[in-house]
């Protein structure tokens, strides 16, 4: 399962620092504006204790982690909508994401220069979120004027549908109002969810303070940055780009040393990752042998069938049973067999929801 999680922000925020941390990439990270031209992807894996631990149990020749991707976004500036800077060209690049992190700066530095002057993250966050729906309200209004016409002559029901679906979207985003917060029926979901709007798109607020204030309490820009996306019912994860930079580039064991030595449980990016996974409502199931231990993306509320869809059609197409059970029951007995044997193992049809943490075998016959 490809999804993916761009990173916006104004220029000189700490996107591409962040990214480099990310991905452990050097990409161009320099002191002006528009230093990423082209948006840059890097799959990252999910910090998850509960492979590492399976690993251990099995041993199997490989292990492969859960991912999914991170994609670097230039900066975007006041008017991208209009084509200011390089927006245009951004801007298609989020619109192929499912969902934003807006990377917001909130340290002071003389050094660094703000595309705007001075450090505001408020003003930042509303310039780029104002980009973002005017954008957004381009494309409804094309539309309207084009299904409307359709509607008032077909009278097709789907037509005056979407008419009703893009008018609440207009009212909306001409009162600044991003799409995600808006309440609409499963049908104007399905409606809306073609055209890829970026203010429909889940966010996560990133704050990027400076490497002296890793230790201590919020400063006033994440202070206002956190009861700005309490308004959005937002998460906000506060970090360091550059000590994720150079945590990025240390093994396990220095990693940990240098975070212990800092006070800090866990890293910035770990914390993204995880908040990032669970926004786009994700979760993990598990499948185990010799050969490999493996974690799969899938979706919340997706059934058994379309989970083994994920390794592959052929599982889905000619899907009989899947055989479960749970990570907890196999740590606890320690074995499959002593999980048979307590009765925690089961047979789950097609429609059973998967959870996460489940361990699967797939019978299927094609």
């Amino acid at each position: 399962m490809s999804l993916t999680a761009g990173i916006v922000g104004l220029p000189n925020v700490g996107k591409s620092t962040l990214f480099n941390a990310i991905t452990k990439k050097n990409i161009l990270a320099e002191n002006y504006p528009f230093a990423t031209i082209d948006p840059n992807v890097g799959v990252v894996t999910v910090p998850d204790k509960r492979i590492d631990e399976l690993a251990k149990m099995y041993n199997p020749n490989k292990v492969i982690p859960t991912a999914y991707e991170f994609t670097d976004i230039a900066g975007l500036v006041k008017g991208a909508s209009a084509g200011e800077g390089l927006g245009n060209k951004f801007l298609s690049h989020i619109r192929e994401t499912d969902a934003i992190c807006e990377v917001v700066r909130c340290f002071d530095h003389n050094k660094i220069i703000h595309v705007e002057g001075n450090v505001d993250p408020i003003r930042d966050i509303e310039t780029i979120n104002l980009e973002l729906a005017i954008a957004d309200l381009d494309i409804v209004n094309n539309r309207l004027e084009k299904v409307t016409k359709k509607a008032r002559t077909s009278k097709d029901k789907n037509d005056l549908l979407e008419v009703e679906a893009l008018e609440k979207a207009k009212t909306s985003l001409e009162n600044n109002i991003p799409l995600r917060l808006v309440d609409y029926t499963e049908e104007e979901k399905l409606i809306l969810k073609s055209y890829s709007f970026l203010t429909l798109k889940p966010i996560i607020y990133l704050t990027n303070i400076s490497e002296e204030e890793i230790a201590t309490e919020d400063n006033e820009y994440v202070k206002q940055v956190k009861e700005y996306a309490k308004l959005e019912n937002a998460k906000v994860v506060k970090l360091c780009a550059k000590l994720e930079e150079d945590l990025s580039s240390l093994e396990d064991e220095e990693k940990q040393e240098m975070l212990d030595a800092l006070n800090i449980e866990t890293s910035g990016l770990d914390q993204l990752i995880e908040a990032t996974y669970d926004l786009l409502g994700l979760a993990t199931y598990f499948t185990v042998g010799k050969d490999e231990v493996r974690a799969w993306t899938f979706k919340k509320g997706m059934n058994a069938k379309k989970c083994a869809g994920i390794i592959h059609t052929d599982f889905e197409k000619g899907f009989i049973k899947a055989e479960v059970m749970s990570y907890e029951d196999l740590i606890q007995y320690g074995s499959e067999l002593k999980v048979k044997e307590n009765g925690r193992a089961r047979l789950e049809g097609k429609e059973y929801l998967m959870q996460d943490g489940d361990i699967c075998h797939f019978r299927f016959n094609v």
